[in-house]
């Protein structure tokens, strides 16, 4: 009997950092990759330099903030590569809505919240009804640190990642008995190469949360500075 090869995983929000290394990741374990973008010029650069690697890639670019945007994006790469069995739902945070928490206003919660937690729902509402009729999957989201360390300073952090901190909760409880796995990882500190966090280490830690399928939600904390 012949095993079912590793379905595709579709990265929402990817970019050279956290989306190129769970991108390369997963590949290196059979996945297809598939990636969504709202700048098509950047994503079109990271399709190549993942294609020149020898990683089945497709791309579509879509606003993560637009629900039917991003739903014609992964119904797009679904065409393509057929469905998808990982969703990572990770696309970076507008850096100009974060302010403290006495100039956050309703326009700005209502950005930070259309493209982090709008957004997250209607990517899980474009890849789960397959997903279900498959009978495997996974659905992964990262958020920054200020879920776990809530801060004044970072109001629409805050606020957007612990909603969609309880969607991922909601999601998981909702799915559990079922051979669809649903988890959640913050990343306190900032990503990239050189700094807290390299974008790999992120990346591997959402690998082991697939794989493993027994957490819901995981904290990648700063490292202890060394004495």
């Amino acid at each position: 009997m012949t095993s079912t090869p590793p379905g595709p995983v579709h990265i929402v929000g990817a970019g050279p950092g956290v989306g190129a290394s769970v991108a390369r990741r997963f590949a290196r374990a059979g996945h297809p990759v598939g990636l969504v973008a709202r700048d098509p010029v950047r994503l079109a650069g990271l399709t190549l330099d993942l294609i020149a690697e020898g990683i089945p890639t497709e791309s579509y670019p879509a606003d993560a903030s637009d629900p039917a945007d991003l739903a014609r994006a992964l119904a797009m790469l679904a065409e393509r590569q057929g469905p998808a069995e990982v969703l990572c739902f990770s696309p970076l945070p507008d850096v100009g809505l974060i302010k403290p928490v006495l100039e956050t206003g309703a326009a700005e919660l209502e950005r930070a919240l259309a493209l982090n937690v709008v957004g997250a729902a209607a990517a899980v509402q474009a890849v789960l009804p397959a997903m279900r009729e498959a009978g495997r999957g996974t659905l992964l989201f990262v958020t920054g640190g200020a879920v776990a360390h809530p801060n004044p300073e970072r109001a629409a952090s805050t606020v957007v990642g612990s909603a969609q901190q309880a969607y991922a909760a909601l999601l998981a409880r909702a799915l559990d008995g079922t051979p669809l796995h649903v988890a959640h990882l913050v990343v306190v500190g900032a990503v990239g190469e050189g700094r807290t966090h390299e974008p790999d280490t992120v990346a591997d830690r959402l690998w082991e949360l697939h794989r493993a399928a027994t957490e819901t939600y995981a904290v990648l904390e700063q490292p202890l500075p060394e004495r």
